[in-house]
């Protein structure tokens, strides 16, 4: 697995590279073919907490984790814990999806994790997509106290997804 780290108000030391190599190596039990495979880590600090994001993009989709945590190493761990985590959740899925699609992942090694209930779809809403501006989409869901909201961009007329982030700030999805 080819590994890109990337630190943002930090330097990242030889010792914080082959920690963060020996356990992104614990994956590559899960990957096919690993040497094609590249994982994108960005290590950001912020006051005294230290944020690992990884993000490693497959054939098909994107695995992708974040942990924030004091220290490094801590959110290190803690990280590829999740991203193995989605692995053993979704092997159900995404075997039903090898069918379909050539995915990088070895079936063979991952255990699958005992679902307690099966998720599903519970309630189906249809909304009107109102053409407005960011500030507007922004506001209208905060009033509605909701964590995202879809509206109809008023100067492309395409339909986009504004949210709010973990940070507190918002994001916003547009469809191309």
């Amino acid at each position: 697995m080819e590994i890109i780290i990337h630190g943002d108000k930090i330097k990242i030391t030889k010792a914080m590279r082959e920690y963060m190599e020996e356990k992104l190596e614990k994956l590559d039990k899960y990957l096919e073919d690993s040497t094609n495979v590249r994982a994108n880590v960005i290590v950001k600090v912020k006051n005294h907490e230290q944020t690992v994001e990884i993000t490693i993009p497959l054939k098909s989709f994107i695995l992708r984790s974040e942990e924030t945590q004091e220290d490094f190493y801590a959110a290190v761990d803690k990280t590829i814990d999740k991203l193995e985590r989605q692995i053993r959740k979704n092997k159900t899925k995404l075997m039903s999806k090898q069918v379909k699609a050539n995915h990088d992942f070895n079936f063979a090694t991952i255990e699958i994790e005992e679902e307690k209930e099966e998720k599903k779809i519970l309630k189906r809403k249809t909304v009107e997509v109102k053409p407005m501006n960011e500030e507007e989409a922004i506001l209208q869901m905060e009033l509605l106290g909701h964590e995202f909201y879809m509206y109809k961009d008023a100067e492309t007329n395409a339909p986009a997804v504004v949210y709010k982030r973990k940070d507190g700030n918002y994001g916003i999805i547009e469809s191309e």
